[in-house]
Order: structure tokens, then C-alpha cells, then sequence
């Protein structure tokens, strides 16, 4: 922070730094400066753009995407410091109510958030990949989120994943489990989810690509073969998990803190709400408490805890064949 012109006399006049001082500075900013440069290449080799574009290329070989009406409204920002740029893209199709992608890239990470939302006539899964990447970690999260209970409703989760196994395993054992996660958000993960942390290197990141790839034509199959549900019951019964999850990840985003940084809490806020999980409005009226009142704290509010349960699962909790292994946590 600058002084003020009227304090500068009361300031004792600092000796000048020695010769050695200074060429300690110059060394320490030159290689301060070499390893941003290395950074920024390290980053550059990597580019979710490529994701999204193998998505949308091959959702269109299955049906004919649509601009969503969201679009004119979110499709770029720029972070407040001016170091980030936030690109953005919505769809809708037959059986899709909302195809969307959010790309951040800056000098110093990439981030994916893309995920595919079906319409209340079909109970088929949520596709789902979120991606951060520095220079030195990955954080990956790739699933087919369930719609309803697999640990509690096998018929849903034969349904959808037990063909999907032999898949999951493949990828779990190439992209080991990535630690503590909690109970509260296993609910909406499936047999088949790659959770995962990994130091950046080009092996590491084709292995992603390759996983994704292979996960979103699994999903596309299964949109192929989803029949429409013509039960009224079922069909509110599907838009309430959906809706449910929604509410969920809206409040609970682990992405939350980091968009907030880049563009402040009231845009954070409206694109978690209005764009990456749209259809809280439309789909309900619960509120997160509703669902999830164990959240709820004396004043009304909802409690900031990741976790009320207090249990985690520090290795995988299915085995190879999709089953759930409950003595995982601790």
C-alpha cells in the first residue's frame, strides 16, 4: 500500500541494498519469471477444447443438437483480474434437456466442467466430467451419475451399469482412487466413476482423453436405446432426482470458491444456478433443505460443511463387479 505524501518524512530513509542484494533479486525474478514460462508451456500442451469438440461432433452422429436459448446469455467471461478466460456452450436435443460446457484456461490452470442432462421422460444416467489441471496436479472426476440409488435400487443399477463394469474397471485401475470422498456425495456417483488425482504428463492426459472418450460413447448408447416413459408417476419421479441432484450441486459445487475468486459471488452464484445445473427453477420447487435437511442450521440457514455424516471413503467402494463395498470408509 502507498504512503501518503504527508507521512513520507516520518519514514527513515533505508539504506540502499548492496550489489549482492540486488543481483540475488535479479536471479530470483529471472528464474521466477523461467519458471511461469515453463508453467504456461506445461499448460499450453493441454486444451479441453479438444474434449468438447470430440462431444459435440459425436453427440451430432446420434442427433441434432440445437442452440440452447441459454446461449446468447452465457458464452464468455473474462476474470476480474483479467487473467482468465471463461468460455461456455448449451445445447438441447431429443432426450437432452441441457448439453453444456464450461472451459476456463488462464496461465496457470485449465479447468472442464462438462455435463449432459436428460429430459424427465428418461431415467438415464448424467454424464458428467469435471477437470482441473495445473502444472503439476490433475483432478478428475468422470462419471455417469445415476438418476436414482444404485446401492439401494439394483434394478436400476443392472439397468444401466452392469454392462458398463468391465469399463470401469479398466479405467480405475489406470486412473487410481483419489482419496477421501465423502458418504453424503457418493449418493450420486456410480460403480463405473473415476475419481482421480494425477501429476500432469502427456501419458496421463491421452489416458484422460482416451476415458472420456469411451465413457461419453457409452453414454450416447445409452441414449440410443432409452425408451421415453410414458408412466406420469415415473416422469415425476425422474424429474425430482433430477432436480434433486441439481439443488445439490448448485450449493454444494466444490467449483464454487474457485468461480467466485475468478468472477465474483453474484455471477458465480448465477451461472452455477441459472447454467451449469439449469433447471432448479423449472424442474421444482424443493429447496435444498427440503431435500437434504440434516444441512440446515439453527438460523435457517444451510450449513457450509462438505459433510455431515463425518464419513469418507478413503479407497474404491465397488468392487470389479459393480458391487458396493461398505467397509471402505472409516
Amino acid at each position: 500500500m502507498e504512503c501518503s505524501s504527508s507521512l513520507r518524512f516520518c519514514i527513515p530513509k533505508k539504506p540502499l541494498p548492496s550489489i549482492s542484494t540486488v543481483l540475488f533479486s535479479s536471479i530470483c525474478s529471472s528464474s521466477s519469471r523461467k519458471q511461469q514460462r515453463l508453467i504456461s508451456q506445461q499448460l499450453s500442451a493441454v486444451s479441453y477444447k479438444k474434449f468438447i469438440h470430440f462431444a459435440l461432433e459425436e453427440t451430432k452422429l446420434h442427433t441434432h443438437l440445437e442452440p440452447s436459448p441459454l446461449q446468447e446469455r452465457y458464452n464468455s467471461r473474462i476474470s476480474m483480474d483479467g487473467k482468465a478466460d471463461i468460455q461456455m456452450l448449451s445445447f438441447e436435443a431429443t432426450k437432452i434437456r441441457h448439453l453444456r460446457s464450461l472451459c476456463i484456461e488462464s496461465q496457470t490452470m485449465q479447468i472442464l466442467d462438462f455435463a449432459v442432462f436428460p429430459e424427465p421422460e428418461f431415467d438415464m444416467p448424467i454424464f458428467c466430467a469435471n477437470f482441473f489441471t495445473s502444472a503439476n496436479i490433475n483432478i478428475v472426476v468422470l462419471d455417469l451419475n445415476p438418476l436414482h440409488d444404485v446401492i439401494s435400487q439394483r434394478h436400476y443399477r443392472d439397468k444401466y451399469y452392469k454392462s458398463l463394469i468391465p469399463l470401469g474397471v479398466k479405467y480405475s485401475e489406470l486412473l487410481p482412487w483419489g482419496g477421501k470422498l465423502t458418504s453424503e456425495s457418493l449418493k450420486f456417483f456410480s460403480p463405473i466413476v473415476i475419481w482421480t488425482r494425477f501429476t500432469s504428463s502427456p501419458n496421463n492426459y491421452d489416458v484422460l482423453y482416451s476415458a472420456f472418450m469411451d465413457y461419453y460413447k457409452a453414454w450416447l448408447a445409452l441414449m440410443d436405446q432409452a425408451v421415453v416413459e410414458t408412466n406420469a408417476s415415473q416422469i415425476i419421479c425422474n424429474r425430482e432426482a433430477q432436480h434433486r441432484y441439481l439443488t445439490w450441486r448448485a450449493e454444494k459445487d466444490p467449483g464454487h470458491a474457485l468461480l467466485k475468486k475468478l468472477i465474483g459471488e453474484t455471477q458465480a452464484k448465477d451461472l452455477l444456478v441459472n447454467f451449469l445445473f439449469n433447471g432448479i427453477d423449472e424442474l421444482g420447487s424443493k429447496t435444498f433443505l427440503d431435500y437434504f435437511p440434516e444441512y440446515g442450521c439453527e438460523d435457517g440457514t444451510v450449513n457450509q460443511s462438505r459433510s455431515m455424516i463425518g464419513k469418507s471413503f478413503e479407497s474404491r467402494p465397488w468392487d470389479t463387479k459393480g458391487e458396493f463395498i461398505s467397509n471402505t470408509h472409516f
